[in-house]
């Protein structure tokens, strides 16, 4: 399954810069977002290394999810397409 990382997880001062917005095709509710907590995300960056962050929680009301990385993801990472195992 395929997503894309929408934004930084944070308020309009402060952002969280180890926890991403993930968007999912096809997960646009909170009962079909819950199913996917728990899983394993991979992004792969444009030098060929992975960075692997799991799926915390859900974001909001309408199917977003909130990952947690262990380091702090680039900027670069937005808009990049990931894969949730």
């Amino acid at each position: 399954m395929e997503g894309t990382i929408v934004n930084f997880r944070g308020t309009r001062r402060v952002k969280s810069h180890n926890q991403m917005v993930l968007q999912v095709p096809g997960v646009d509710s909170k009962d079909k977002a819950s199913k996917l907590v728990g899983k394993k995300v991979v992004w792969k960056t444009p030098g060929g290394k992975e960075m692997v962050g799991q799926i915390t929680n859900i974001h909001g009301n309408s199917g977003a999810l909130r990952i947690r990385f262990g380091t702090g993801m680039p900027g670069q990472s937005i808009g990049q397409k990931v894969s949730v195992e």
